[in-house]
């Protein structure tokens, strides 16, 4: 593990990241989702793709990784460009699984690969709605101290920058970014997936021109048991992308 001082709109940012295979030619980027790290992505992907150089990232706020600042989802993507920059990375292929797969998006590499991704916008559910609107009612009296009896749990334990982060990221809606990318996707999803469903990534394959959606039993982390054959599917995509 290593980390790298990155100055980000007058802010410094400790990020930490982790490089495997470090003699290969061709760069993956891989980026977790929130609330999670590098090493959860590290322990399901490194045993596969050895002619890749895999670069795993703790994204700002994130395990190893500082975040003291209020960020967009853009704000990220940028973030992990100057890492690439100081680790000369290319944009060969970039995973994102979740809040990762936008972020991924926007750095628009030859090959993407969405897991679970963010970025499709699902409408809430009465009770939701109804919850923020008593939360709101509350701040007007002055009991915004009650917060944590209505924020999703992702959020619970965030500090202030990163919940006002949570706040600008949670219901973007990536439909033209998915639909303006030009590169080669690869979509990875659960069958069982409730935060980021199979609705979404039908979506995205409609959006996305060069795509192919492969669906495999499991939930929002379905792709730890199933590593190894989104590998040989990650590598036979790359492949293609070598024949013009």
């Amino acid at each position: 593990m290593a980390i790298k001082s990155i100055q980000y709109n007058q802010h410094t940012l400790e990020i930490s990241y982790e490089i495997l295979n470090p003699h290969a030619k061709v760069d993956l980027i891989i980026l977790h989702g929130w609330g999670s790290n590098k090493s959860l992505m590290k322990n399901a992907f490194s045993p596969y793709m050895d002619n890749f150089r895999h670069i795993y990232i703790d994204l700002p706020g994130f395990g190893n990784s500082t975040c003291n600042l209020t960020l967009k989802t853009k704000d990220y993507a940028r973030i992990v460009e100057l890492l690439m920059v100081h680790l000369n990375a290319s944009k060969d292929i970039i995973l994102g699984h979740s809040f990762g797969g936008k972020v991924a998006l926007i750095l628009e590499p030859k090959v993407l690969v969405l897991v679970a991704s963010a970025g499709i916008y699902v409408q809430k559910s009465l009770k939701v709605l109804m919850k923020i609107a008593l939360f709101k009612m509350f701040k007007i009296f002055g009991l915004a101290k009650l917060r944590k009896l209505f924020i999703a749990e992702d959020a619970k334990t965030l500090s202030e920058p990163m919940y006002q982060t949570f706040k600008n990221v949670v219901n973007e809606d990536f439909s033209k970014q998915f639909s303006d990318y030009e590169g080669k996707a690869l979509l990875c999803w659960g069958k069982e997936d409730t935060a980021t469903p199979l609705s979404s990534a039908k979506k995205i394959k409609e959006l996305i021109a060069d795509c192919v959606l492969e669906v495999y039993e499991g939930d929002h982390y379905f792709f730890i048991n199933n590593a190894e054959d989104i590998s040989k599917k990650i590598e036979a995509t790359f492949l293609k992308t070598l024949e013009h």
